[in-house]
């Protein structure tokens, strides 16, 4: 008996520890470090120049939520034409490069990689801005959507396109009617580039098909042909795309070698098939400046077989915070950056002397608050921006001011002729991750401002 009696008691023990132990489990969180701010300057009207960060601050503005989004129906998989029983959910597969940066340059110099899903502030010795004391505005109504411009009758100058994860939106092909983007991108869902290339000839179609990284324990060329041979009938079912990207932001780590004899592989393969390629399809602030000159192997192969460079330029809490920045070992320079404009420092240092300039698509562009190192708020895409925009001077119309910045990028990338043009990320966002990134509800604004720029090329 009073075995039997011990015994129930520890057992008793035992179980009042484990229901302890549970409970401290489920009750911990993750502690996070409070956002840092960022001071900018404040526009003098509503069509001034975007002037980037600089010093002041305004009133909070209540979220801009509710912009229409798009229409859902089954989301089709790569190449298929019977549609899937129910939309995917998109996962967040960003694994980039995080070797420490070498080079004598100040800390505030290094802009580190974008990592979307793990978003990482460090504390920095500025001070947060302190907002003035004004009143806060009454928040606005949903805002409706606006009108649709008329059409162009030819394709404007302007070299914002659209990354398109899913065609889920009559807006996505109307857009492409109305204003013959130069670039449009779609992953997965390819078959309405189809239709993309009947409605605007002279827009240039870029496929992808998501996939992880291949394993660099075999052969780089190995590897390759298994990859294209993976893919190939998908290839050559979809005639109308231009380019095919391959790895997405792969994350090369110390084998740039083994990368860049990758890609060349696949570039030379694909072109047996009377197919081209659009080679690297790095993240944002990849590759560094030591790394590209071992990726010149994949160039010579591209520039050989008609292909074209491939990268993504990003930057939170404003796309031109890293402007002016250098890479780890070089000075900053005015006309390029870490993150957005970082591809100047590849065609102007590395190819151009070397006679090896290829066709550039900036494939994923925008705001994306995954970037590291950086002031401002947790967020994701634009939406989670605009009420910082607000608290810092920059005005009360969350899709105004995304407008402005991207106004800013296309000004600046029109200048670099072998820029083909850059895919706003993205339309047709698929599932709550990507939510904040979604601009398929402000298609018309962006359609406007390219009827806007060809109107001024057309003045007298």
């Amino acid at each position: 008996m009073n075995r039997d009696r011990w015994l129930g008691a520890a057992l008793g023990a035992l179980a009042v520890v484990g229901m302890v132990y549970l409970i401290s489990v489920v009750r911990a969180e993750p502690s996070v470090e409070p956002p840092l701010g960022i001071t900018c300057t404040p526009y003098a009207s509503p069509t001034a120049p975007y002037p980037g960060p600089g010093p002041s601050v305004g009133p909070a503005r209540p979220t801009v939520d509710g912009i229409p989004g798009a229409y859902p129906y089954p989301y089709p998989g790569p190449g298929s034409a019977t549609p899937s029983p129910t939309p995917r959910t998109a996962t967040r597969t960003r694994t980039p490069d995080r070797r420490t940066p070498t080079g004598a340059v100040p800390p505030r110099w290094y802009l580190p990689l974008i990592t979307r899903g793990h978003v990482m502030v460090s504390p920095t010795p500025t001070a947060t801005a302190t907002r003035t004391p004004t009143a806060t505005p009454s928040p606005t109504a949903t805002p409706t959507p606006v009108p649709w411009p008329e059409p162009l009758d030819e394709p404007g100058p302007s070299k914002l396109g659209l990354h398109v994860q899913w065609n889920n939106s009559p807006d996505i092909l109307e857009f492409v009617k109305r204003f013959k983007p130069p670039v449009v991108k779609g992953v997965n869902d390819l078959n309405f580039l189809a239709e993309v290339k009947e409605l605007s000839p002279t827009t240039i179609t870029i496929g992808r098909i998501e996939d992880g990284s291949p394993s660099r324990d075999q052969d780089p060329a190995e590897t390759a042909r298994d990859y294209v041979n993976r893919y190939l009938g998908t290839y050559l079912t979809h005639p109308w795309i231009d380019y095919w990207e391959g790895i997405n932001e792969p994350d090369v780590g110390n084998d740039m070698p083994w990368y860049a004899a990758f890609e060349a592989e696949r570039a030379r393969l694909m072109a047996e098939h009377g197919l081209r390629v659009a080679i690297g399809s790095f993240s944002t602030g990849v590759p560094e400046w030591e790394d590209f000159a071992d990726f010149l192997p994949a160039i010579r192969a591209a520039h050989a077989h008609g292909g074209i460079l491939s990268l993504h330029e990003y930057d939170a809490p404003t796309m031109t915070r890293s402007v002016g920045a250098g890479l780890p070992g070089l000075q900053g320079l005015a006309d390029r950056g870490a993150l957005l404009l970082r591809y100047r420092w590849w065609y102007e240092d590395y190819l151009r002397p070397r006679g090896l300039v290829i066709p550039l698509a900036i494939t994923e562009a925008g705001i994306d608050g995954g970037v590291t190192n950086r002031p401002g708020p947790e967020g994701g895409g634009w939406r989670d921006f605009v009420d910082y925009w607000a608290g810092q001077g920059l005005g009360n119309d969350g899709v105004a001011e995304y407008m402005r910045q991207l106004a800013w990028y296309d000004a600046e990338i029109r200048k670099d002729d072998y820029v083909l043009g850059c895919t706003i990320f993205t339309a047709g966002a698929m599932g709550e991750d990507w939510r904040s990134f979604d601009v398929t509800g402000i298609l018309r604004q962006i359609g406007q401002y390219m009827v806007d720029e060809a109107k001024k090329t057309a003045a007298p």
